[in-house]
C-alpha cells in the first residue's frame, strides 16, 4: 500500500507514466564509451584554463559551495572513519553511524513546532494539529546558518533547517487498519485536509544548547507550508490560459506545493522546494479520456490512490482540468521571512523536479540544473539572464523569472550539448503544439522531445564540487534500459510517462539498470552559461557478489552481472548527493530497504562518502528497515550533518509497526513520543550526527 504512493523503485506499478519519444536515446549509440577520470580531465582542459579557487561571494556564508570550476582535488582532510557493516537481515532498526560518531533524532514527523501539548502518535493526524507540527515523510533539506563571519561564529550552532516533506502515508495519518482497509474508507475532507497539511515545506529553527541540537519551538521562524498554502506564480507561464482555473481566473494563484522531493539554495538566502510526483494526487469521478499532454505527464482516473479526488473537487480532472498544469514546479521559499509568499517560478520549467542544484559562474552567472525524475526523462539546466549581485540582496528576488532553459543532450564521444527550449526554435511551433513560450514551459518533457534530447535512467539528486564546480547527477534506475521491443520517445511528445524501452548508450550503459549510476560534466571554458560540456561516468553502482541474472527480455549489450565498478563498498539506486565544504562527496539511496532480494547483500539503505578524486567509497550510515535515506545538510564548519530517514517500516500491512518502531524506541535518543511507552506508528524524521570529541565529520 505505502509503496504505492512512492513510485520510483525499479519495478514499480506505474509503468503507463513511461516517456515514448523517437528521439535518439544518446543517439542511441550501441557503442559504449565509458570516458576515464584521465580522459575527461584531457577533454575538459579548456574548462578550468586560467580559473581560480577563489571565492566570488567577497565572505558569504555560501562561498563554499558557489566558487568558480577547477579540477576536482581531494577532500580537505581525506575520508578517516572506518565503514559501518552492510545492514543485512535481520536487520537493525536503528540508524547506526562509525565508532566516534552520534546520531541522535532532531525531529520527527507530528512534533510540534509551536508552544503546546505535543501530538500522541496513537490518535489520527488532524489538519489543526498538523499546521503546528513537523510534516510528514520528510525528503530535501538545507540548513541556513544565522550570520556571522569565520568557522567559529554563530551560525554553526544556531540556524533555519528548511526541509520537504514530500509525501504521506494516508492509512498512517488518518489511523487506519489494516493498510488496504484505506481504499473502502468513508472518506471525508477533513481526512483529506490533515494528508495536504502533512505535504510541503518546514522552516524550522534550531540550535545546539551544551553539545545538544534542539528545535527552538518558540521561534519567530518556525513555518509550515502546506498543500493548501497560497502560492504566488511568476515567469513566462504566469497568468497562461493552461494554468487558469475557475477559483483562479488569473492563472496567478496557486493553493499549495506538493510532493517536494529535493530542493536547491540560492547564493541570495533563498530556499527551492521542487514539486515532483505531482499525478499521483489526482484522479477522476466518473468516465475519464486522458489527453496526450495528461498522458505524458502520467496522470490517470486513479492517481497513486490518494482518493482526494472524491472529497477534494479541485483533484478531480474532469471537472478542473487545468489544476494538474499548476503542479510541477520549482516554488522559491524565503526562510528568513515567515511572511513571505512561496512563488511558482515557471522559467524553470514543468517536469517531476528532483532537485535544482544552484552554481554561480566566476562572472556571477547563475545556472540551475535539474533532473526529471523518472524513468527516461531528461537532464535541464536554466540560465539566468541577469547577473548574481552579492551586495544587494533584494536586486536578485526575481533573478529565476528571465532567461533561457535548456535540455541536455549526451554524445558519445564525451561532449555534450544544451540544447535551448526556446519558443519558435527548434521546432518549438504553433504547427507542433506550442503557442507560446508558457506553453512550451507548461509542456517541458513534449518540448525535450522535440527538439532531441537524450533519455536517461531516472535523473535525479544535483550536486557541483565546492571549488571545482564539476557537476554531479545521482541516475537512480531504470528496469526499462534496453527491455524489448525497443523504442524511444516519441517527437511529437504522446508518449505516456515511462513506457519506452531505449536501447544502452554510452551514458546509461547497462540494459535493467536496477543498482543506477552516478555520472558528472564540467561546463566548457567553466563557463556557467555554456551550451556544451565534457562528461564521464563517475560510477557504476552494483553487488560485486550478486548472483542475479539478466532477463531474457533485455538485450545484453553493456550488460557487467550486475557488479557494477564502486572502488569500496556496495551500494545501489542512488540518490541524494551532497558536497560538503571539504569536497567529500556524500551519496544516499532509495531501494525497498528491506535487505532481500536484489539488495541480500547491500543491505538497507544507507548513506555513503566518496572522494570524487578517486572514486574511493565508504558506508558511513545505515538506517532502519523499509526506511529511504534522504536529505542531508551541515553546519558551515563541517561538525554537525543533518541527515532525513523517510517512511521507516514502509508496507506495514497489518500494524503500522509491521516493519519499524523508529524512533520513539528510542534507540536513537529519546523523542516527543518515546517515553509513552508503546510505540504506536513509525515516523519520518531528522538525526542529528556529531562526531564524539566534536571534531569535522568524515575526517
Amino acid at each position: 500500500m505505502s509503496s504505492d504512493l512512492h513510485p520510483d523503485r525499479a519495478h514499480d506499478a506505474h509503468d503507463e507514466t513511461s516517456n515514448p519519444a523517437a528521439n535518439p536515446s544518446f543517439e542511441q549509440v550501441l557503442a559504449q564509451r565509458l570516458v576515464s577520470r584521465r580522459g575527461f580531465l584531457k577533454h575538459s582542459a579548456a574548462t578550468t584554463a586560467g580559473l581560480t579557487a577563489a571565492g566570488v561571494f567577497g565572505g558569504s556564508l555560501l562561498d563554499a559551495v558557489f566558487n568558480p570550476a577547477l579540477a576536482a582535488p581531494a577532500p580537505v582532510g581525506g575520508i578517516g572513519f572506518t565503514s559501518v557493516p552492510a545492514n543485512v537481515v535481520p536487520m537493525t532498526d536503528a540508524v547506526t553511524v562509525p565508532a566516534g560518531y552520534s546520531a541522535r533524532v532532531l525531529v520527527a514527523w507530528g512534533d510540534r513546532l509551536t508552544a503546546g501539548a505535543q501530538w500522541n502518535p496513537a490518535d489520527p493526524m488532524d489538519e489543526a494539529t498538523q499546521l503546528q507540527a513537523y510534516g510528514a515523510h520528510t525528503d530535501g533539506m538545507n540548513y541556513f546558518p544565522f550570520p556571522g563571519a569565520g568557522k567559529g561564529h554563530l551560525g554553526n550552532k544556531r540556524g533555519l533547517l528548511v526541509s520537504n516533506s514530500e509525501y504521506v502515508d494516508p492509512p498512517l495519518v488518518n489511523g487506519i487498519t489494516p493498510a488496504s482497509a484505506y481504499a473502502s474508507a468513508p472518506l471525508t475532507l477533513d481526512m483529506v485536509r490533515a494528508q495536504q497539511a502533512a505535504h510541503g515545506v518546514n522552516v524550522v529553527k534550531v540550535r545546539q544548547i551544551a553539545r545538544t541540537w534542539r528545535v527552538h519551538r518558540t521561534s519567530r521562524f518556525n513555518r509550515r507550508i502546506t498543500g493548501n498554502t497560497p502560492c504566488a506564480v511568476s515567469g513566462p507561464a504566469a497568468g497562461h490560459a493552461l494554468l487558469r482555473t475557475g477559483a483562479d481566473p488569473s492563472g496567478r494563484r496557486v493553493l499549495g506545493t506538493l510532493n517536494n522531493c529535493a530542493h536547491g539554495q540560492t547564493p541570495w538566502g533563498t530556499y527551492l522546494a521542487c514539486e515532483e510526483n505531482f499525478n499521483g494526487y489526482f484522479g477522476a469521478n466518473g468516465s475519464y479520456s486522458r489527453t496526450a499532454h495528461e498522458a505524458r505527464y502520467g496522470l490517470s482516473a486513479a492517481g497513486f490512490n490518494y482518493r482526494w479526488h472524491e472529497v477534494d473537487e479541485r483533484f478531480d480532472i474532469n471537472q478542473h482540468r487545468n489544476e494538474a498544469n499548476r503542479f510541477g514546479w520549482v516554488v522559491e521559499i524565503d526562510p528568513y521571512n515567515p511572511h513571505s509568499t512561496p512563488v511558482k517560478r515557471t522559467a524553470l520549467g514543468r517536469f517531476k523536479h528532483e532537485s535544482a542544484g544552484v552554481v554561480v559562474g566566476p562572472d556571477n552567472t547563475v545556472a540551475v540544473y535539474m533532473g526529471d525524475d523518472e524513468r527516461n526523462e531528461y537532464v535541464y539546466k536554466f540560465v539566468c539572464a541577469r547577473k548574481y549581485n552579492p551586495r544587494n540582496r533584494a536586486a536578485n528576488r526575481d533573478l529565476l523569472d528571465t532567461g533561457t532553459l535548456y535540455v541536455a543532450r549526451f554524445d558519445a564521444d564525451g561532449s555534450g550539448t544544451w540544447l535551448p527550449l526556446v519558443w519558435g526554435q527548434n521546432g518549438l511551433t504553433p504547427e507542433n503544439g506550442f503557442a507560446d513560450q508558457g506553453e512550451v514551459l507548461i509542456k517541458c518533457r513534449q518540448a525535450a522531445d522535440r527538439v532531441g534530447a537524450t533519455m536517461m535512467d531516472r535523473p535525479e539528486w544535483v550536486a557541483a564540487h565546492p571549488t571545482t564546480r564539476e557537476v554531479y547527477l545521482t541516475l537512480t534506475n531504470n528496469s526499462r534500459r534496453g527491455n524489448t521491443p525497443a523504442s524511444s520517445n516519441k517527437v511529437d511528445g504522446t508518449t505516456a510517462a515511462a513506457s519506452a524501452n531505449p536501447p544502452v548508450d554510452a551514458a546509461n550503459p547497462r540494459p535493467d539498470n536496477d543498482f543506477g549510476h552516478i555520472i558528472r560534466w564540467r561546463e566548457s571554458a567553466g563557463d556557467a552559461a555554456a551550451t556544451v560540456f565534457a562528461w564521464d561516468v563517475f560510477v557504476l553502482c552494483g553487488d560485486k557478489a550478486t548472483t542475479k541474472t539478466l532477463g531474457g527480455s533485455y538485450t545484453p549489450d553493456g550488460h557487467d552481472g550486475y557488479k557494477g565498478n564502486i572502488n569500496g563498498d556496495d551500494y545501489g539506486a542512488p540518490d541524494g548527493l551532497w558536497f560538503d565544504g571539504d569536497g567529500r562527496l556524500w551519496i544516499q539511496t532509495d531501494q525497498a530497504g528491506d535487505a532481500k532480494g536484489d539488495w541480500v547483500n547491500i543491505g538497507g539503505n544507507v548513506m555513503m562518502c566518496a572522494d570524487p578524486s578517486t572514486g574511493h567509497t565508504r558506508r558511513f550510515l545505515t538506517s532502519p528497515r523499509h526506511c529511504e535515506v534522504t536529505g542531508v545538510t551541515g553546519t558551515p564548519d563541517g561538525r554537525t550533518l543533518f541527515v532525513g530517514i523517510q517512511h521507516p517500516g514502509e508496507d506495514w500491512s497489518v500494524s503500522p509497526t509491521d516493519n519499524s518502531t523508529w524512533p520513539d524506541s528510542g534507540v536513537n535518543g529519546p523523542t516527543t513520543a518515546s517515553a509513552l511507552g508503546t510505540v504506536h506508528k513509525p515516523r519520518s524524521g531528522v538525526v542529528v550526527i556529531t562526531r564524539d570529541d566534536g571534531g569535522v565529520i568524515g575526517t
